[in-house]
This record gives C-alpha cells, sequence and structure tokens, in this order.
C-alpha cells in the first residue's frame, strides 16, 4: 500500500518519471523473488515473480510501436526476454538466473533515469500511459455488455 507521500510525489510526476517508478517496482519484486528463492518460500517467490510480470507486461503493453519505432520495437524485444528469463529463474529456482534478470533490468532502469532528467523527455513522453480508447470507450464498452460503468477494471 502506498503512503501519502508516494502518493503525492507519483501525482506530480512526468511520463518519464512513472516508468522509472515501474521499473523501482520491478525491481523491488525481482528482489523479493531473489529472496524467496534464497529462503525456499516457493509460494513467496510466484507471488513476487507474478507482480514483477504483471509490471513487465504493463510496461510492454503501453508501447506505441507506431510512434517509437525502432525504440520502442527493441523495448518491445527487451520486455519479452526480460518475462522469458524471470521464468526461467523461477522455474529454475535460480539464484544466479535471477540476479541476472536484475542486472539487466537495472542497467535499463539506469537509462529511464538519465531520459527522467531531461526536461524534454517529460513533454515527449504522456504522463497518461493510457491510450484515448482505453480512458473514454471502456466504460461504454462495460455498459455494453451489461455491467454498471462504475465496476471498476481489476487485476
Amino acid at each position: 500500500m502506498m503512503t501519502n507521500y508516494q502518493e503525492q510525489s507519483l501525482a506530480g510526476a512526468t511520463g518519464v518519471e512513472l516508468v522509472v517508478a515501474l521499473y523501482n517496482g520491478l525491481v523491488r519484486f525481482l528482489y523479493q523473488a531473489l529472496a524467496c528463492i534464497d529462503e525456499g518460500d516457493i509460494r513467496g517467490r510466484r507471488i513476487s515473480v507474478k507482480k514483477a510480470l504483471d509490471i513487465v507486461m504493463y510496461l510492454q503493453a503501453r508501447l506505441r510501436l507506431d510512434l517509437g519505432g525502432e525504440t520502442a520495437a527493441s523495448l518491445s524485444d527487451f520486455y519479452a526476454a526480460i518475462f522469458t528469463m524471470t521464468l526461467e529463474a523461477s522455474h529454475e529456482d535460480s539464484h544466479d538466473k535471477m540476479e541476472e534478470v536484475i542486472q539487466c533490468v537495472r542497467s535499463v532502469r539506469e537509462a529511464w533515469i538519465i531520459a527522467a532528467r531531461d526536461p524534454e523527455a517529460g513533454r515527449v513522453l504522456p504522463r497518461e500511459l493510457r491510450t484515448q480508447e482505453e480512458r473514454f470507450l471502456a466504460p461504454a464498452v462495460v455498459e455494453a455488455v451489461g455491467e454498471p460503468a462504475s465496476a471498476g477494471w481489476s487485476a
């Protein structure tokens, strides 16, 4: 659960800063999975890996290949590789493989941190990562199938 400080800091964040926050969460969950591997906590490992993979899938789903070109395609390949590597590390219960995943993610996170320092980057990547369709059409689709529009999406 987020603290009030965390909520306020994310409320004023740029799109790039939000991506960095997602990477921070990804790294945190991967380290939790690593600790669970070391402790032999299978359930904890699975929960942490699921949360990490949810972030990877979210990041990949938000890529705009039509606008991002080669960079977006490279990030898509990176997310696919991280997804696969994380599953393999978890399946094999491998400390070394999970460390490798963490190092790969941390390297790319560092690039995002550098980008976040550039004021231009905040204007290029919108704060709102959902498409217009997701923001405005999704409630209508929910109503069309007979559920109230106020029913939120859940993961």
